[in-house]
């Protein structure tokens, strides 16, 4: 009933700069938190970044000061620009949006497929 797509992701050297997109569609009624998470391989899924509804923002200390989340609600859209690329933020990205279907009463997580991201040294 909701899909979730990112774009964006791709190959970069370190010290460059790479910007993610996402749009959640379908049978939308209201979305909260949308965000970015992270997994490298052998690791854990981790967070990246996440934004509120109005605008609140909140990173990881890994990526504070180099990346910035934005998002457009008119669009159901989440951006994640990421600047002073490393290579331990290799990993794929995946999205998430926090998302209440219409005519529905409770808020779900959805997520995206991930989009690949390799920063090499």
């Amino acid at each position: 009933q909701v899909q979730v797509v990112e774009s964006g992701g791709g190959l970069v050297q370190a010290g460059g700069s790479l910007r993610l997109s996402c749009a959640a569609s379908g049978r939308i009624g209201s979305i909260n938190d949308m965000g970015w998470y992270r997994q490298a391989p052998g690791k854990q899924r981790e967070l990246v970044s996440v934004i509120t509804r109005s605008g609140s923002t909140n990173y990881s200390d890994s990526v504070k000061g180099r990346f910035t989340i934005s998002r457009d609600n008119t669009k159901n859209s989440v951006y994640l620009q990421m600047n002073s690329l490393k290579p331990e933020d290799t990993a794929v990205y995946y999205c998430n949006a926090n998302v209440r279907i219409l005519n529905g009463h409770w808020f779900l997580d959805y997520w995206g497929q991930g989009t690949q991201v390799t920063v090499s040294s």
